[in-house]
């Protein structure tokens, strides 16, 4: 596992929840890279699921270098699905996104969907 440039050893460090959690995350990250060399559209659903803070907060930080090799590719669009606000605010806090989503419920539990912008 890394944290910017200094890489963590596992073991003895990490429940084993956490090591199947960073696992699944560098392969999906990996998977994602490898079948989205040039495709206009990146879609992750919840992809924080089972993630603690850190892993959470490396996930981001790879979706933003992801975003930032991107920006000069047209048809690039990355799509998150996320209850993580968090994780919604880490990706946020970088120039390339425009805006983001959020989805409430009203009192008779109709959804409503509000566009965010990042520079508000």
């Amino acid at each position: 596992m890394r944290t910017g440039d200094a890489e963590l050893e596992m073991r003895g460090r990490c429940s084993a929840g956490q090591k199947v959690g960073a696992g699944i995350t560098n392969h999906r990250l990996a998977l994602s890279e490898t079948f989205c060399l040039n495709c206009g559209i990146l879609a992750l659903d919840e992809p924080t699921t089972n993630l603690v803070g850190p892993n959470a907060a490396s996930l981001a930080a790879a979706l933003v270098r992801i975003m930032e090799d991107r920006k000069d590719q047209e048809n690039f669009q990355l799509i998150v699905i996320t209850h993580d606000e968090r994780f919604a605010q880490l990706i946020g806090q970088r120039q390339h996104p425009e805006r983001y989503y959020r989805i409430s419920k009203d009192d008779h539990q109709h959804s409503i969907i509000e566009a965010q912008e990042i520079f508000d």
